[in-house]
C-alpha cells in the first residue's frame, strides 16, 4: 500500500518559517541550545517522521529600505546559524530520523559542499540529506564576497555542473574500496579510488576525493525549485522534491506535469518523492483548533510580508506606495524567486501588480502561505489523506505554528491517526534515510547514464 512521507520543515533561527511564531505564548526561547534540537529530534523520531529539514539563507532580511534594523528589531529571521551543526546534534539524539540541510550551489565550492554532506552521511549512519539551492538576493552576494546576486537563470546552469561535481566525487570511491588487511599493510585499493579530473565552464576539481561512500551510498538530493527553470533542474536531479502547491486542484495538475518532466528527463518518477508544504493545527475538537488558530493569525505584521517579500523577490519594495504598480519591465529585472512572481502574475492575469498584491497573493509572512490543515484529529487527517489519495503529492513538508509544541501537538494526535488508516508507516522500514523513503541505493556512475 502507497504511503506518505512526512518531514518537518525546520529553521535553525529565532522563528520557524512562519516568522511570528517566536511570539507565540507557547514557543521556546531556546532556540540557540542544543537541548532544543535534541529535544525536537526525539519528537520528530517518536513521530516516524522520516525528515527533519533546515532551510536556510546566508544573509537575514534586509532588502526592505536597505536596513537591517526593522528585521532585528521584529525578529524577523534575524538569528540564521549553521544548520549542519545543528545536525550533528540531533544525529547524536536520534538513530533513524533522516537530516536534511541547505546549501547553496552559488557560494559555495562543490569539493567542499561534497566532503561535508558525506561525513554528515557517515556520522548518521546513511541519513544525511542535502537540499541544493541557488540563494536569492543580494544580501547573500554581499556577504559571500559578490557584488550582487547573479542572474536566475544561470545560476541554475552553475547548479547544474556543481552537481556533476559533487556526485562525481561521490562516486569516485568503489564500495569495497577499504580493504584494512593489517597483516598484509594494505589500507585500500588504489584501483577502487579514482580522480575526477573536472574541467568544465564554472569549475574545476581535481580529486581524488577523501570521503568514501556511505551506508546509503551518498546523501539524498532535495530540491524546491518553482520557477520553470528549477523544476526542470529537480527533474534532472532531485529525489525528494518539496513543493508549494495552494489548492487541491492546482496541485493535481502540477503534480502529474511534474511527474512527466522526471520520466522525460529518463529517470523514473516513482523514485522522486515530491512532499507538499502544509501547515496543520490540531486539537480535541475542530473549536479548540480554531481558536488555535485565531490566535496564530494574530501574531503577524505587516512589516514580515513587506521584509520577507523583498527578501525572497530580491527587490525593495518600499521605493513605491503599496498600492502603487510595478511596470512589467521592473518586474522583469528581479532575481529572486521567479515561481512567486509567475505565481502573482497566474492569478491577477495581465494587470501590473502592486506590493499589496504581492502581499495578499503570497500570504508571506503570515500563516497562510501554505495550505492548512485545521480541525480534530480526524479533520487534519481528512484533509492530508484527500491531497495524498488524489495523487496531488506524496507526502508533506510540515510548517509548526511554534516549536516544540507544533510538532509534539502532531505527533501525539495527527501521526496515530494516521497510522490507524494504514497511510503512513508504523516504523521505520530500515536504518539510511533511502531506505525509509524507498529510494534506491544509487549505483557509482548512475547519474552519467541519465545525463547521457
Amino acid at each position: 500500500m502507497r504511503q506518505m512521507t512526512l518531514v518537518a520543515f525546520l529553521q535553525a533561527q529565532n522563528c520557524t518559517n512562519f516568522v511570528g511564531s517566536w511570539r507565540h505564548p507557547e514557543a521556546s526561547p531556546g532556540f540557540m541550545t542544543a537541548d532544543y534540537y535534541r529535544h525536537l529530534a526525539r519528537v520528530l523520531e517518536s513521530g516516524k517522521f522520516h525528515v527533519g529539514f533546515f532551510d536556510d539563507r546566508l544573509a537575514m532580511p534586509d532588502r526592505f529600505g536597505g536596513d537591517h534594523a526593522h528585521t532585528v528589531a521584529n525578529g524577523i529571521r534575524c538569528v540564521k546559524m549553521d544548520p549542519i551543526t545543528i545536525l550533528t546534534v540531533m544525529g547524536m539524539a536520534s538513530e533513524r530520523l533522516g537530516l536534511g540541510a541547505t546549501c547553496s550551489t552559488t557560494y559555495y565550492e562543490p569539493f567542499h559542499v561534497a566532503r561535508v554532506f558525506q561525513t554528515l552521511d557517515l556520522m548518521t549512519d546513511g541519513r544525511a540529506a542535502w537540499n541544493v539551492v541557488t540563494s536569492m538576493n543580494d544580501g547573500e552576494a554581499l556577504n559571500m564576497g559578490h557584488a550582487a546576486h547573479g542572474d536566475h537563470d544561470e545560476r541554475y546552469d552553475r547548479a547544474d555542473e556543481f552537481l556533476e561535481v559533487v556526485v562525481g566525487h561521490w562516486d569516485s570511491w568503489d564500495d569495497d574500496a577499504i580493504a584494512l588487511d593489517k597483516q598484509s599493510g594494505l589500507f585500500a585499493h588504489p584501483d577502487k579510488v579514482r580522480r575526477l579530473d573536472h574541467s568544465g565552464e564554472y569549475f574545476r576539481s581535481r580529486g581524488p576525493f577523501t570521503v568514501p561512500r556511505s551506508a546509503q551510498g551518498h546523501p539524498v538530493l532535495i530540491q524546491a525549485g518553482q520557477s520553470g527553470r528549477g523544476r526542470r533542474f529537480a527533474a534532472r536531479w532531485a529525489e525528494l522534491v518539496f513543493v508549494n502547491y495552494h489548492s487541491l486542484d492546482q496541485a493535481k495538475a502540477d503534480y502529474a506535469v511534474f511527474k512527466q518532466q522526471i520520466a522525460e528527463a529518463g529517470r523514473d518518477p516513482e523514485n522522486v518523492v515530491v512532499a507538499a508544504g502544509v501547515y496543520t493545527v490540531v486539537a480535541a475538537t475542530r473549536a479548540e483548533a480554531e481558536d488555535k488558530v485565531a490566535l496564530i493569525d494574530r501574531l503577524p505584521k505587516e512589516i514580515d510580508q513587506l521584509s520577507l517579500l523583498c527578501e525572497v523577490l530580491n527587490v525593495d519594495l518600499s521605493k513605491k506606495p503599496l498600492d502603487e504598480p510595478w511596470s512589467e519591465e521592473e518586474i522583469m529585472s528581479w532575481t529572486g524567486a521567479q515561481g512567486l512572481r509567475d505565481r502573482v502574475h497566474r492569478v491577477l492575469g495581465k494587470r501590473n501588480p502592486t506590493t499589496r498584491d504581492f502581499m495578499e497573493v503570497s500570504h508571506r509572512g503570515t500563516f497562510r502561505d501554505h495550505p492548512r490543515f485545521v480541525g480534530s484529529p480526524k479533520d487534519v487527517a481528512d484533509g492530508m489523506e484527500e491531497w495524498f489519495a488524489s495523487r496531488a503529492c506524496d507526502g508533506y513538508v510540515v510548517a509548526a505554528s511554534h516549536v516544540p509544541g507544533g510538532y509534539e501537538e502532531f505527533v501525539r494526535h495527527v501521526v496515530p491517526e494516521l497510522q490507524r488508516r494504514g497511510v503512513f508507516h508504523n516504523d521505520y522500514r530500515g536504518t539510511t534515510l533511502r531506505e525509509n523513503l524507498g529510494l534506491e541505493r544509487p549505483r557509482i556512475g548512475a547519474w552519467r547514464e541519465v545525463l547521457n
